[in-house]
């Protein structure tokens, strides 16, 4: 690992900036920037060249959003995200994309992102996949998650499927040895869940059997955001130390 990790994340909604992990690579003496694609005026037309040079970044970590992948009419920077993208992992470089993250990453590469069967807003169990090669990412038999998703990612091509629950089949995957996509939130910490839940008209949009209601999610003991943001913490090893620089 280099001694002075520069990383840089991608921020696409306000608030939610890089939750638990950031104390972590605090820990780490690593160099955070931040490219706040919130903040830019929607008809902004983005030049790719406004963005880090790939060659300036050790680890990116892509966050969550409100917003679809596919939404590129109302958000055009993100057919810019989805270029840099490409041209980061094409160095081989290390990536953790959280949530609308690893649907960025998966469509960056060329899988399809859609609507879930079903909504997921809330606590739930993920579970990981029976017989995932040796020498993948390793995750505990099940373990319990924040979701806040209508959307869901397809496997990206030669990529390894690592984790599913009932309600969105494709959870977590792997590429290479040194990219980690979430379907879930494992960055998530009481602070960032209280401002989730301060979104009144995002929260409407969401229903069914698979969603918890704001005033059940505000009575979430800390102690259900620790196995998240410890899993997160392991991501961020595992493609740190599978990376050659």
């Amino acid at each position: 690992m280099k001694p002075h990790l520069k990383v840089h994340y991608f921020q696409h909604i306000a608030g939610e900036g890089f939750g638990s992990c950031y104390a972590y690579l605090k820990d780490m003496n690593a160099q955070i920037t931040a490219t706040e694609f919130f903040a830019l005026p929607v008809d902004l037309a983005l030049d790719i060249e406004a963005l880090p040079h790939v060659e300036d970044v050790d680890l990116l970590i892509i966050m969550g959003g409100t917003m679809s992948v596919n939404d590129e009419a109302n958000y055009p920077w993100l057919k810019i995200e989805k270029r840099w993208i490409r041209r980061y992992l094409s160095l081989g470089k290390p990536a953790v994309g959280l949530c609308l993250g690893g649907q960025l990453i998966a469509n960056a590469l060329g899988a399809a992102v859609s609507k879930n069967v079903a909504q997921e807003l809330g606590w739930t169990t993920v579970r990981k996949i029976n017989f995932v090669p040796e020498g993948c990412f390793q995750l505990p038999e099940q373990f319990s998650v924040m979701q806040w998703h209508s959307e869901t990612f397809e496997i990206p091509k030669g990529a390894v499927h690592l984790a599913e629950n009932e309600v969105c089949r494709n959870q977590m995957y792997q590429i290479g040895k040194n990219v980690l996509g979430f379907q879930f939130h494992p960055e998530i910490t009481p602070e960032t869940l209280a401002l989730f839940l301060e979104d009144e008209e995002e929260l409407a949009l969401f229903n069914g059997g698979s969603v918890q209601s704001g005033t059940e999610l505000k009575k979430s003991s800390k102690d259900k955001f620790i196995q998240g943001n410890q899993l997160l913490n392991k991501a961020i090893e595992y493609v740190l130390a599978k990376t050659v620089y």
